[in-house]
């Protein structure tokens, strides 16, 4: 069946064969489709939309378009975990070197950001002399020699998803269920792990605003593992708010440091032991997931993580002396604080106000090629349910200069809604699918 046969199929709700995916998907990889076809084929799945046995197939068949690691030469469960991406999110810097310390490998291939804030790959180029591109043997070596190791995505990773992104980004195809899941899970696919943990934020800060589209997402992506022979479990995440108290690079590894001190925001905390426990029984440390808990709760106590960040800042040629010393990280020159106009209890903070004034400060990038400033962000920030006085900081502004930081001031406060009685609480976690 020609290409062009394939786009009417899908565009008429026929479910393909696997064979038609694998032909096209190797079209898209050796790149001798046009573009306007590659386009036509992905509206049409935006309309249409995908079975869940086709959307298994695209998915493997990403993965195989390029280079699959082989991780079975490290000893035990590899388990990978992955974020749909929110505002504050430095859930990485702390869950990596926590649940290797735990005794279960982490061999994370991570990203930059685009948009909000700055990728995990960002944040870690906070520890001067980092090396962020690792090659395949060199990852490998280092996660069966101290249990870590985090590195960018490389060109020969599912370059058929990279494909596939770089015109869904241009073509109103990016809000479809079945594409963003087979995107994510062709790269964990193809890095090589055992099993995986899926952090699904839902809320004004997240690609899901409601649990029912955070549920769908989560399941699809769940469904994909299970259907690839991969064990996998997803936990629903509220990002109506920041998640910690920091936004922006820098301050978001300040944020994550104090974290893996065991002196860190509680919903951090909260999260990252939450997503830990699930990443060790998957990887057969733990039995449940209250046992789990309790084990992460004593590595934390013990410093022992910690030190396992800064063994793998070392291994990757980062100044390891930053993770004991935090005020030598990149300091913005401005600080300054937006305060509350009436007394009363923080309401709502809107993640998504307070993630975009974060890239206006220089912490985020419109476009893949702009520089991100390390230094600046927000940080400090109130959190619900919080009782505050009028004239008390809502939030600290670090920006370059003080005319950026008072551009933002009045866009910033309309982030906060403050009340004069306690709302009702609002949980972080909001539900669990897994695939056993």
């Amino acid at each position: 069946m020609g290409v062009l046969d394939i786009i009417e199929k899908k565009r008429d709700g026929v479910e393909h064969t696997e064979d038609e995916i694998y032909e096209l998907i190797r079209h898209v990889a050796s790149g001798d489709i046009p573009d306007y076809q590659i386009a036509a084929w992905l509206m049409a799945v935006y309309i249409q939309g995908l079975t869940p046995t086709e959307t298994a197939w695209l998915t493997a068949a990403m993965a195989s378009s390029g280079v699959r690691l082989d991780l079975s030469g490290i000893p035990g469960i590899k388990v990978d975990k992955h974020s749909t991406g929110g505002v504050g999110d430095k859930t990485t810097l702390v869950l990596a070197p926590l649940v290797a310390a735990a005794g279960v490998p982490v061999a994370k291939m991570a990203g930059r950001g685009l948009g909000f804030t700055g990728g995990t790959l960002d944040k870690l180029d906070s520890f001067a002399g980092i090396c962020l591109a690792l090659p395949h043997e060199r990852f490998i070596e280092q996660v069966a020699d101290i249990g870590v190791a985090i590195t960018g995505q490389t060109e020969d990773l599912a370059p058929a998803d990279r494909q596939l992104y770089a015109l869904r980004d241009v073509t109103a195809t990016i809000d479809s269920i079945p594409l963003i899941a087979s995107s994510v899970m062709s790269k964990k696919l193809a890095a090589g792990a055992d099993a995986f943990v899926l952090d699904v934020k839902v809320g004004t800060g997240a690609f899901a605003k409601d649990l029912n589209a955070g549920k769908r997402l989560a399941q699809t992506m769940v469904d994909i593992a299970r259907r690839n022979d991969k064990r996998a479990v997803a936990v629903m995440t509220d990002m109506s708010q920041p998640l910690g108290r920091a936004v922006g690079n820098a301050l978001e590894v300040r944020e994550a440091l104090a974290a893996l001190r065991d002196e860190g925001p509680a919903d951090l905390r909260l999260l990252c032991l939450t997503l830990g426990a699930e990443m060790l029984v998957l990887g057969g440390k733990a039995r449940h997931l209250a046992e789990a808990y309790t084990s992460l709760e004593q590595v934390l106590a013990s410093g022992a993580a910690l030190d396992r960040l800064a063994e793998m800042v070392a291994a990757q040629g980062g100044d390891q002396s930053l993770v004991y010393d935090p005020d030598r990280l990149p300091t913005a020159p401005v600080r300054q604080s937006v305060v509350a106009p009436r007394s009363g209890y923080i309401q709502s903070v809107d993640a998504l106000t307070v993630g975009r004034i974060a890239m206006r400060l220089g912490a985020g990038r419109q476009t893949k090629d702009d520089a991100i400033d390390l230094s600046v962000g927000i940080d400090r920030i109130c959190k619900v349910g919080m009782q505050i006085e009028a004239g008390e900081p809502l939030a600290e502004i670090h920006a370059r200069t003080v005319a950026e930081a008072e551009a933002v001031k009045p866009a910033l406060l309309e982030a906060f809604e403050i009340g004069p009685e306690p709302p009702a609480p609002q949980p972080l976690i909001l539900g669990r699918v897994s695939s056993h």
